[in-house]
């Protein structure tokens, strides 16, 4: 029987015809891919600055920095998110702290962040930095946050990894709000570079920072160089940076795949359409939809409704599984985590999310499935959760 994943990349002739151009050339690292790459997807996503990076890992982490987080700041996250989105503010010797979700759009919601807020004002504790995050690809409510950011004077770097293509308000996604963004090129997310990062924004010093501390702080600019270069070769190290950036075969694949972004949106679109169609009578809920502003779709995230059918997770999970299908959870409430249990945090703190990932399945989809594939997901579903989700 096929395995169908929850996830995959699609590689067309064109992105393997790109790689195997970079391969016969003589830039493997650091060549004009990159900057071709970088400004196909500024443009792309209607944004003046975009530096890539060898993981969006590196690039959160880079960007933190860059936004001047480092011991004695406070960022806060979503707790529905994968590790890197908090971890990224520990590497620069922060404290971090998490504002719960929305139960409809699984985001980090307005109304928790706004008393938050006030609570920390009161407390004279406000953080330094938002680290907001596009769950499956959904934008959040940026408006509402970067008026919360002006009036209480914190930055906010969005997390957009799932979330490349997407529209908040009738514009690219991360494009407007943010202080910078961060979007990732993991082999299964929207656009794939196999891995990679880049952190995009508006503001041309922040990305002029990000390109130096990207590569071990060093510039080869003879007009940022506190003394006189010695000749054509020199360079200086002016802050301790790190050796984060993104190869030349990296770049070629991300180029390529750009050109097929809107292509293989409308395949996710098409999907997500359809199981919302295929699953709409069973008890379950689907991800939300609201009007101002477009998914990615890099998941499609399912919750069981226990109070209209018996089965459990585990046991839809299994089925799927045994059915060689290939669902996944998305994500462990990351404040649940023995590491940040350490750190003080306990279940309970944050009962949106956690009420969340007790009832959530993240089902396949990706641009190259098929109605078979598709179907054969419901079945196995519709067969579990039975008339009225009671096997």
């Amino acid at each position: 029987m096929e395995f169908i994943p929850y996830s995959c990349q699609s590689i067309s002739d064109g992105d393997v015809e790109a790689v195997v151009a970079t391969l016969r050339s003589p830039f493997l690292t650091q060549g004009p891919a990159i900057p071709a790459f970088e400004q196909a997807f500024a443009a792309r996503h209607d944004i003046a600055h975009a530096v890539a990076f060898e993981t969006a890992t590196a690039a959160l982490h880079i960007a933190c920095l860059a936004l001047d987080v480092g011991p004695g700041s406070l960022v806060w996250t979503s707790p529905n998110s994968f590790l890197a989105s908090a971890n990224c503010a520990l590497y620069c010797g922060a404290e971090i702290d998490f504002v719960d979700i929305d139960p409809a759009t699984r985001n980090m919601s307005v109304a928790r962040l706004a008393e938050k807020l006030e609570t920390a004002e009161a407390k004279g504790r406000l953080p330094d930095l938002l680290i907001p995050v596009d769950f499956a690809g959904l934008p959040c409510d940026l408006e509402d946050m970067r008026a919360l950011a002006d009036r209480y004077d914190f930055r906010i770097l969005e997390d957009a990894s799932h979330a490349a293509g997407a529209t908040y308000c009738g514009a690219p996604v991360a494009s407007r709000h943010a202080d910078a963004a961060v979007f990732s090129f993991h082999a299964v997310k929207i656009v794939t570079t196999g891995e990679g990062g880049i952190v995009a924004t508006n503001d041309a010093a922040l990305a002029r920072r990000v390109q130096l501390l990207r590569s071990h702080g060093m510039t080869r600019e003879a007009g940022e160089m506190v003394g006189a270069p010695d000749g054509p070769w020199s360079y200086e190290q002016q802050s301790l940076g790190y050796n984060y950036r993104m190869t030349d075969l990296q770049a070629a694949l991300g180029v390529s795949q750009l050109g097929r972004i809107d292509a293989m949106q409308a395949e996710r679109d098409m999907r997500a359409d359809r199981y919302d169609r295929l699953l709409a009578d069973l008890p379950l809920k689907l991800p939300a939809r609201i009007g101002d502003r477009r998914s990615a779709w890099h998941l499609y995230a399912i919750e069981l409704d226990p109070t209209r059918t018996s089965v459990t997770r585990l046991q839809l999970f299994e089925a799927l599984r045994a059915a060689q299908i290939g669902v996944n959870v998305h994500y462990i409430p990351i404040h649940t985590q023995p590491y940040y249990r350490d750190l003080g945090f306990r279940p309970g703190d944050f009962p949106a999310a956690e009420a969340y990932y007790a009832q959530a399945l993240s089902i396949p989809l990706f641009p190259r499935m098929t109605d078979a594939q598709q179907d054969r997901v419901v079945a196995v579903i519709r067969d579990m959760l039975g008339e009225g989700g009671r096997p």
